[in-house]
């Protein structure tokens, strides 16, 4: 595509300012697992920064006869995007360290002109100082990426994971908890030999924004969708002997409270169990979706629910138990059973069902009810009540240098399935090549099956400086 020519010229611009071409493969982002408690900030060095540029072309196909009809615009059918991506630290002294992590985007879409102003973006992931007052103290201000959660399919105490993805390349979740928008806050970390403790508090700085990406985004940080109202959280955690390491955390949020714990175990050398757990009052993600959209204007204040879980707010959990395995051969696998108290019932997904069949696809009632499958997308939770999770990474598939990394996410209910497959191949200290390949699976009156995109696929190459 039009993009694809201006790759080369970025690519080789850039290898004048490659400082090290040696060091380029520490820049690659390697895989991980599940993580244990928070530890203190890494020093700067190079392993713990990149710079990359990468063109990645997709293509999608859509299903036909869906049962409740999708409201325009539909999913593209391709996509082409060119973007550099940076995370870049400096020390300017003993103690002080400041940070940048952004993606400047260009995209040429199906429907669309080339660079105009909404094909031009910029992602300010990260943007923070962090300062060490005193010995295993620090203190971070600005807009900060915090993750939590010991899981790799859901992680229900990463309590600031909603509303920060923005057009995601990968339905990998554990790619999306590194790309995705810090929240503006200031953190301080106390850590010790046996554990940490953190406290960080993010301002509401703008009222929050409908789920609809805003055409004109440009350059805008979009504090709207991470910092629509305030929070503040509270984790500790602890090292207890060789393979435990327990975390607890408390949010409180818009006069609510929520509690989380996570727990790792290792047993022997290649495996390790985990559980992450969060509870607090809430209301069903129906009436949580609808609440919404009324409050950002995207329901009309006076219509009536298409459909409703009881408008009850209670205690409701969220659970993410899990096993990691790593074979001789550098093959990880990771199973997990995610569990979400608030997500769709049967009943909830009958109703669905009936309400929207047969409607005209422009209907107020058939955005309304894509409106709450978008809004628990939005904020990264789990639709289904019930799911099945299965991710595989193999380092050295075949040949050296190639990594084979896969994902199975099951509805528990109805079978569906949301499959993805990737490979990619270092070809080089500086280049490397790759495909993605994504499908949902089921019945038209299942949780993925219903969905609009059937398939894509992406196509990507990569320049590390």
């Amino acid at each position: 595509m039009r993009l694809a020519a201006a790759l080369a010229c970025l690519a080789f611009a850039g290898a004048a300012v490659a400082a090290d071409e040696d060091k380029d493969l520490e820049l690659i982002p390697r895989s991980d697992r599940p993580a244990s408690a928070e530890t203190a900030p890494p020093p700067s060095d190079n392993a713990n920064q990149r710079v990359y540029v990468e063109n990645a072309l997709s293509f999608g196909s859509l299903r036909q006869g869906l049962l409740v009809p999708f409201p325009t615009p539909l999913p593209l059918r391709w996509e082409e995007r060119l973007f550099a991506d940076a995370r870049k630290e400096w020390s300017p002294a003993a103690g002080a360290l400041f940070v940048y992590s952004g993606r400047l985007n260009v995209l040429d879409e199906e429907g669309s002109g080339f660079l105009h102003r909404r094909n031009v973006t910029h992602d300010l992931r990260e943007g923070y100082a962090s300062f060490e007052p005193r010995t295993r103290e620090y203190v971070d201000i600005g807009r900060i990426n915090l993750k939590s959660g010991v899981a790799l399919g859901f992680n229900p105490t990463d309590f600031f994971k909603a509303r920060a993805v923005v057009d995601p390349l990968t339905s990998d979740p554990r790619a999306l908890r590194e790309d995705r928008l810090g929240t503006v806050m200031i953190r301080g970390q106390r850590v010790e030999e046996g554990g940490s403790l953190s406290v960080a508090y993010a301002p509401g700085v703008n009222r929050p924004a409908p789920i609809a990406a805003d055409p004109d985004r440009s350059f805008s940080p979009l504090f709207a969708r991470t910092n629509g109202t305030d929070r503040l959280l509270v984790k500790a955690s602890a090292r207890l002997g060789d393979g435990m390491a327990p975390e607890a955390l408390l949010l409180r949020e818009k006069g609510r409270v929520k509690v989380g714990a996570n727990v790792t175990e290792s047993v022997g050398q290649s495996t390790v169990v985990y559980l992450e757990w969060a509870g607090g009052r809430q209301r069903g993600i129906i009436d949580e979706a609808l609440a919404f959209g009324r409050q950002v204007g995207t329901i009309p204040a006076a219509a009536p629910d298409v459909i409703s879980q009881g408008g009850q707010e209670r205690f409701r959990s969220q659970a993410a138990v899990g096993a990691s395995y790593t074979t001789e051969s550098k093959i990880t696998f990771n199973l997990e059973y995610h569990y979400n108290e608030a997500g769709f019932s049967r009943a909830d997904w009958n109703r669905w069902f009936t309400v929207g069949k047969g409607l005209d696809a422009s209907s107020p009632i058939a955005r309304e009810l894509w409106l709450l499958r978008a809004y628990a997308s939005d904020r990264q939770e789990p639709l289904q009540r019930h799911g099945v999770f299965l991710r595989m990474d193999w380092v050295d598939f075949l040949v050296p240098k190639l990594e084979l990394t896969g994902f199975a996410l099951a509805d528990a209910r109805d079978g569906s399935t949301l499959l993805q497959l990737s490979a990619d191949y270092a070809r080089s200290d500086t280049w490397s090549f790759g495909v993605l390949a994504t499908a949902t699976t089921g019945g038209k009156r299942s949780n993925f099956g219903s969905l609009p995109q059937a398939s894509s696929i992406l196509f990507k190459a990569t320049r590390y400086f």
